[in-house]
């Protein structure tokens, strides 16, 4: 009835006018049409309200930990390296090679599989209501204690069962649980949702401009996020030393190799000279004398081969050196004392505003919109039952 009054009074209260006016009226009659209903709109925030509290304690606190890293981009030579090569005689001024790792890769290297499967057994601590600190790896904390709003519970049901059903139809293989003597490359179904989890909670954000890498780890327990800042930032350090300088330490290794070779068979002719000197002393003979001359000379040749060696092994030492990056820790992991997610007054806000919307779009066009239906519905009916007589 109040509602009948206010329709017939908005009619009535109608000026004739031109297009403009007729929207400034139509804005101004749905204002009044949802104050005519503003009990009914209380109720509906009211209401949703009390949902943004439920989920708003519902969600799991998270916590966040960021920092930022400064990696170098190129490696040049050195001028320590420049004076030890001058003085083994070498010149490596044109040794200087640009950065093969650049900072926009750091994303795809901390997201790809390898990576993330070897966060799989780092140790982690963290505060239980429960069972108070607890000691376990990462593997673990994920697969047992990480937490879930209960409303996932009851989404995932229907596919569990039916995952259930289908189970029954299929041959039952050995269940891998863990991650012991696990392959990166085949990932039983429960690794690569750990491993999907791990990677979702990393971020690793570059910018453009200044190729400042932020990194930010979340989790449900400060001390695992922190922990697990710590070893990506190690890793990262890591895998790009290990990137940059691999075909240095192999030519490392190999000149180490014949260096080893050379000095032993350095240190054989040495013996050997000296060998035949202390044997032959007083000894006048021409024949003595030859053999002592080619042994010297087979003792000097491989001096000198031990020697080039021993200045090649020290260039490819200073070449690694040369080529191991500097990635300066800007802004170190700090442990949080405040969870980042989930902002309650956001939700409870957020639910609201929602709720407040829906209610509106009821009023103004919702019950309009079903009578409307509801009366071309009858007449669709009076007219087929028309046609029937």
């Amino acid at each position: 009835m109040e509602e009948n009054n206010y329709t017939q009074q908005v009619q009535n209260s109608q000026p004739q006018g031109q297009g403009e006016d007729y929207e400034e009226i139509d804005i101004m009659e749905l204002l009044l049409k949802l104050l005519s209903q503003w009990k009914k709109l209380l109720l509906w925030c009211g209401i949703s309200a009390v949902v943004g509290v439920i989920v708003a304690f519902s969600i799991p606190k998270e916590y966040t930990v960021t920092s930022k890293l400064a990696p170098e981009i190129v490696t040049k030579t050195s001028g320590s390296v420049a004076s030890i090569a001058s003085m083994l005689g070498a010149n490596i001024s044109n040794m200087s090679t640009n950065d093969a790792v650049y900072p926009d890769l750091y994303p795809d290297i901390v997201s790809s599989t390898p990576f993330v499967t070897e966060l799989f057994s780092l140790p982690v601590q963290f505060k239980d209501k429960k069972e108070g600190m607890v000691d376990t790896d990462y593997y673990t904390y994920i697969k047992e204690y990480s937490k879930s709003p209960w409303w996932s519970a009851v989404l995932s049901a229907p596919m569990k069962g039916l995952s259930w059903f289908i189970g029954l139809f299929k041959e039952k293989q050995e269940k891998v649980e863990g991650y012991s003597n696990f392959n990166p490359e085949a990932l039983t179904t429960e690794q690569s949702k750990i491993a999907k989890a791990i990677s979702e909670s990393i971020s690793v954000v570059v910018d453009k401009k200044t190729q400042i890498i932020t990194l930010t780890v979340t989790s449900q327990s400060p001390f695992v996020s922190k922990a697990v800042s710590d070893a990506v930032i190690e890793k990262i350090q890591e895998y790009v030393t290990s990137y940059r300088t691999e075909k240095s330490r192999k030519d490392m290794d190999y000149y180490l190799q014949l260096y080893e070779e050379a000095k032993a068979d350095y240190y054989k002719a040495q013996q050997k000279y000296a060998s035949y000197v202390d044997a032959n002393q007083g000894v006048v003979l021409q024949r003595v004398k030859t053999e002592q001359e080619r042994l010297q000379n087979e003792m000097q040749l491989a001096y000198q081969l031990y020697n080039s060696c021993a200045q090649q092994l020290q260039m490819s030492r200073a070449k690694v050196q040369q080529e191991t990056p500097v990635c300066v820790v800007m802004q170190p992991p700090v442990l949080p004392n405040r969870a980042s997610k989930p902002s309650k007054i956001t939700t409870l806000v957020a639910c609201v505003f929602l709720g407040f919307c829906l209610c509106a779009v009821w009023i103004l066009w919702g019950k309009d919109w079903i009578a409307k239906f509801r009366s071309e519905r009858e007449d669709f009916d009076k007219a087929s039952q028309g046609q029937q007589s």
